[in-house]
């Protein structure tokens, strides 16, 4: 077994894409909105629609990781760093899941589900930060930068300086090498 399932490698890509969207929507555009924008609304419709999206397919990925066969385990010839690598591995489902409970937490104490998809025409709350799950919102979303900076750099070099073919291992073509 070289590569890991295709249903496994396009979860993969498309929440890579998606949650560096979240990541930009709501670190750029929604920090950066007043409340009383009509705009925010807006933002606030695609940013919770993607994260419930995310938390789905989240969950499908976990659930086709966990019954699939894999490729075998990474050996870089360092047993902390293949220790670090797989707790990482984890450390993202960890993250994304908590991210969007956290997300869905600061919604469902604010009214977002009435307000944002409900149209009930209240407005949005003065301060998000008054609701307690948006410190843990925030710090999550610098662990998520922080895991994806370090994922990208540790797929770059295995790449490029070890030259071992793991890139491959997350791209669609036949699962037997």
């Amino acid at each position: 077994m070289t590569r890991y399932h295709p249903l496994l490698v396009a979860l993969h890509w498309l929440l890579a894409l998606m949650i560096i969207m979240g990541l930009v929507m709501g670190g750029f555009v929604l920090s950066e909105t007043p409340n009383d924008d009509p705009f925010k609304l807006v933002a606030l419709r695609m940013h919770m629609g993607a994260g419930i999206a995310i938390l789905v397919l989240m969950v499908i990925r976990l659930v086709v990781r966990l019954a699939t066969a894999k490729p075998p385990e990474a050996d870089i010839g360092n047993a902390a760093l293949n220790m670090g690598a797989k707790a990482a591995h984890w450390l993202f489902y960890l993250a994304v899941i908590a991210m969007c409970a956290s997300g869905l937490a600061i919604a469902n104490m604010a009214g977002l589900p009435a307000i944002v998809f409900g149209g009930s025409g209240d407005p949005l709350p003065p301060d998000f930060s008054a609701f307690p799950p948006r410190a843990a919102h925030g710090a999550l979303a610098m662990l998520l930068m922080v895991l994806i900076a370090a994922h990208v750099a540790a797929a770059l070099y295995h790449q490029f300086v070890r030259r071992d073919g793991l890139l491959g291992r997350m791209w669609f073509g036949k699962r037997n090498g």
